[in-house]
């Protein structure tokens, strides 16, 4: 996986990433698929909660930060019953918010290792 020195962003990256950031998600990447034939989105953004309140937290904010920033809502949202791993899709970017060992487990990082990849620092 390539690491990017340049944060390239949408303002929808951009609420998404407050959203995660003020519940306290953890190990924020963002990668971006443009360039990936296969890729189902241009980007995706992942993060982790440490419980299933916090990961159903993370996602509420996401969501609600999205609708009041840019008026959208997710196209499709999957996981909340349970989640361990809830998905929130936007189309063109899909945001993975995890309980940590539900990541290692599924490992979207190594999936999508072709990747340009974004860690953000502290989080």
């Amino acid at each position: 996986m390539k690491q990017s020195a340049v944060v390239t962003t949408t303002p929808l990256n951009e609420a998404i990433v407050f959203g995660i950031l003020e519940k306290k998600g953890k190990n924020v990447v963002i990668l971006d698929l443009r360039q990936l034939k296969e890729a189902v989105a241009d980007w995706f953004i992942l993060c982790e909660g440490d419980s299933s309140t916090q990961v159903r937290a993370i996602a509420d904010s996401v969501s609600e930060e999205v609708k009041k920033v840019l008026g959208e809502r997710p196209w499709h949202v999957e996981g909340s019953e349970n989640a361990q791993w809830v998905l929130l899709d936007y189309v063109n970017t899909v945001v993975h918010v995890f309980q940590p060992a539900t990541r290692a487990f599924y490992g979207l990082e190594n999936l999508w290792s072709d990747a340009e990849k974004v860690s953000l620092p502290g989080s």
